[in-house]
């Protein structure tokens, strides 16, 4: 007989939570065990983060319990939460730049020796805890936290976990700003803990992940537990009904039909950034996505900013519709009619406290006639209804919305500027499975509508399913090409360099 089911490391019965009359949780039920990774899965909105905020002591519910390794608890405030063993790793870390790895561990708890701190064994606990992740030679204690890498921010968010010697561990979308090495890395580091008997709820959008390290995933809706399942036991496809409440036959709009793809909108010959970019040529047509494929550090995101300005081509030569052109700076390339969709929404691509409407105007602030006469390319109103975004009024502030809606409003503030040329850099990253459909379906209608567009994606199955050519760097300069139907491993052996790809371009 199978052994029976682990008693749950915690439990969530009946959480329900309002917020000025609106239900945002309803009757939300959830349990993990000892030792067990449990994926929590839904579309933006869904209630992800106000489950894991009640559960840490953010916010309290209107009803239901919490029952922490067999005891029913209440925890007024975050700490209280993570004094008795729950921690919560937010994809947007809380370290301090400027303090050591140690100074951040145990902030707020440093060991004393009289009235001093006691660096030496505040360092040596700290080295104690690297050592048990397996990273005490590339991380150490005395090193300021802003001269990490990401992957080594998270691991040292991980370490401060262990030192409150966390019971159950929170992961929200650990791996959005990762490459695949280093999630490899951090997959290794969760297992670890897995072993140790640390019961970890790991949030994400990407279903590979779950299928990777999950043994059971929950899936929200609206607010409601759409149900729990055995990850072994179900499917992707399964996973997408029961999150969107539909199936989703194909995750990429079909690719453009050779008729359909026109004159080059725009080329780049032997372009180049000292010490970053080399010999890129690349050429955009229009009517045609094309991707770049790449590892992290390969050049991708400087190449984005060469051809939008912001760090300019210090060589060779830019067109656009066959007409040579300098761009030296973001409102140049505006202008320029080019618009480039950041990686990152929330610091480059939005102004948090604006409203829908202030944003979708910010790139005509580069566009003088336009300002003058007071009028979008298209109506902020209709682009509302074209972008499809739920739940959100022309004056209701950018930040209260979900990630895939202010998606949605980085994209239409390029189609109110009448953009011919679009950057995507990571488009769907950090959205739910059903938004980034519709950004798919959004992006492919504008390369229809005449449009060229170059994306940048680190996710290969994205990568393959929009592009109609991909383009691969390595170390700053073009490693080849390929036609479509080519494979995860045909960009990776461009991306690394380990072999040569047949039919590589």
């Amino acid at each position: 007989m199978p052994d029976a089911p682990a008693t749950p490391m915690l439990e969530m019965r009946g959480i329900t939570k309002s917020f000025f009359g609106v239900p945002v949780l309803e009757d939300v039920d959830l349990d993990v065990r000892p030792g067990e990774i449990h994926a929590i899965l839904g579309e933006n909105g869904a209630g992800k983060s106000t489950l894991m905020k009640v559960l840490s002591g953010a916010h309290q519910p209107d009803a239901g319990t919490i029952v922490l390794d067999g005891q029913e608890v209440r925890f007024g405030h975050p700490s209280e939460a993570q004094n008795a063993g729950v921690s919560i790793i937010y994809q947007e870390f809380t370290l301090l730049p400027v303090r050591t790895v140690a100074q951040n561990i145990y902030l707020g708890r440093e060991p004393h020796r009289g009235p001093l701190v006691d660096t030496r064994a505040m360092e040596r606990a700290t080295a104690d805890l690297l050592r048990s992740l397996n990273v005490e030679a590339a991380i150490r204690p005395n090193k300021a936290v802003r001269s990490l890498s990401i992957a080594q921010q998270q691991t040292v968010e991980i370490a401060k976990a262990l030192s409150f010697r966390s019971k159950v561990l929170v992961m929200d979308e650990p791996t959005a700003a990762l490459s695949p090495h280093e999630v490899a890395a951090l997959f290794e580091r969760v297992r670890l803990l897995r072993e140790r008997g640390v019961a970890i709820l790991y949030i994400s959008h990407r279903l590979r992940e779950i299928f990777d390290i999950a043994q059971r995933v929950t899936i929200l809706k609206d607010g409601r537990r759409v149900g729990t399942v055995d990850v072994p036991a179900t499917t992707s496809r399964e996973l997408v009904r029961l999150m969107v409440g539909r199936d989703l036959d194909n995750y990429f709009p079909a690719r453009a039909a050779p008729a359909d793809i026109a004159e080059p909108r725009l080329t780049v010959r032997g372009g180049g950034v000292i010490g970053v970019l080399q010999d890129i040529d690349i050429e955009v047509r229009r009517g045609e996505i094309v991707g770049i494929g790449g590892l992290a550090g390969s050049g991708r995101t400087e190449l984005a900013q060469a051809l939008f300005g912001v760090r300019p081509f210090d060589s060779g030569s830019v067109e656009i519709d066959g007409k040579s052109i300098r761009v030296r700076s973001a409102r140049q390339a505006v202008r320029r009619r080019m618009g480039f969709v950041t990686e990152d929404r929330k610091m480059e691509g939005l102004v948090l406290p604006l409203s829908v409407r202030d944003n979708s105007l910010l790139a005509l602030r580069s566009l003088g006639s336009f300002l003058r006469r007071g009028r979008s390319a298209i109506p902020i109103a209709e682009l509302l209804k074209i972008l499809e975004l739920r739940g959100a009024g022309l004056d209701r502030e950018v930040r209260f919305l979900s990630g895939g809606n202010q998606q949605k409003v980085v994209l239409a503030k390029w189609l109110a500027s009448a953009a011919r040329i679009l950057i995507f850099d990571e488009p769907t990253r950090g959205i739910d499975v059903g938004a980034k459909a519709g950004i798919h379906d959004l992006m492919r209608q504008l390369a229809r509508d005449g449009a060229a567009i170059l994306m940048i994606s680190s996710e290969l199955p994205e990568l393959i399913g929009m592009s109609d050519r991909v383009v691969v760097l390595r170390n700053g300069t073009i490693a080849g090409e390929l036609s479509p139907g080519a494979t995860e491993a045909d960009i990776m052996f461009l991306a690394t360099g380990e072999q040569d790809v047949a039919g590589a371009a």
